[in-house]
């Protein structure tokens, strides 16, 4: 039953580091619109805007939103600086990290909504096939080498940059090697699973010890997610360079934690200047 303790473990600490990021996330304040974007923001009635890449609604901000998580649009947009010889500063369209981004979350959704077959009754889903396992694998091989071989990302990348990729390529690679090689018992796995579910946990008997270590690291992933740069699947519902309408030409925006300014106007100042401005011979614009 240890097995069954880790998993209720790291999904406790999941849910509960997931609920503690979010609250601290909402709780930041943004007294102003840092929308970033490539598209002509609304102003005057005859500037054409563009609705969806700098939306100032909450709809086009929905819309735009709902692109980035399935499509990575800013990743589309990627470029890359280079010094070419002469010396010449150019920027050059970079997709390699969209198409492996792309490639890595849709195998990677793949695969778990093919493992909801172990907690549903009667399977519906079929499993992930060996195309989806192949461009996982690919896909982490090059969000990996992108890193080593990078000089500039390397420079950038710390120690615990590399924990999730090694959680997930373990994770991985014991799945494609139970699938495909050493094979286990799946109705002792789906049993173990439906327990969990259920709150009815039972040993799984029958599995091998590659079952154990993909759990183990399963679970190891799952806890980290909230501490990690992982976390960036809730945070970009609450990044202020994505969920904010990039309305500030067509409406002002107040600061709500500015005190009201102190003004001291011209008539103001005359009136308590005027015998001083009056006898050294300055204009007075009442008498």
């Amino acid at each position: 039953m240890l097995a069954a303790a880790i998993a209720y473990l790291a999904f406790a600490i999941f849910v509960a580091g997931t609920v503690w990021r979010v609250v601290a996330w909402a709780r930041v304040p943004v007294p102003f619109p840092i929308v970033l974007t490539c598209g002509q923001q609304k102003s005057l009635p005859g500037i054409r805007a563009a609705w969806l890449e700098n939306p100032w609604t909450r709809a086009g901000v929905a819309c735009r939103l709902a692109l980035e998580v399935v499509t990575f649009r800013s990743l589309l947009r990627n470029s890359r600086a280079q010094l070419l010889p002469g010396p010449r500063f150019v920027y050059r369209g970079d997709r390699s990290l969209w198409i492996g981004a792309l490639l890595f979350h849709g195998c990677l959704f793949w695969v778990f909504v093919g493992h909801l077959r172990f907690v549903l009754e009667p399977a519906r889903l079929g499993p992930a096939n060996r195309f989806v396992d192949a461009g996982l694998l690919a896909a982490l091989a090059f969000l990996f080498l992108r890193r080593v071989l990078d000089s500039r990302l390397r420079y950038l990348t710390l120690a615990a940059d590399y924990l999730p990729l090694a959680l997930i390529a373990t994770v991985a690679g014991s799945g494609v090697l139970m699938r495909w090689w050493a094979h286990t018992d799946v109705a002792a796995v789906k049993r173990f699973a439906l327990g969990l579910a259920t709150f009815h946990p039972v040993a799984p008997a029958g599995v091998t010890a590659l079952f154990y270590i993909h759990l183990f690291a399963a679970s190891l992933l799952g806890a980290s997610i909230p501490f990690t740069k992982l976390a960036h699947m809730a945070g970009v519902f609450f990044s202020p360079t994505r969920n904010l309408p990039a309305d500030s030409r067509a409406r002002r925006h107040a600061n709500p934690q500015l005190a009201p300014a102190r003004v001291h106007t011209y008539a103001e100042w005359e009136d308590e200047f005027r015998d001083k401005m009056r006898a050294a011979g300055l204009p007075l614009g009442r008498q």
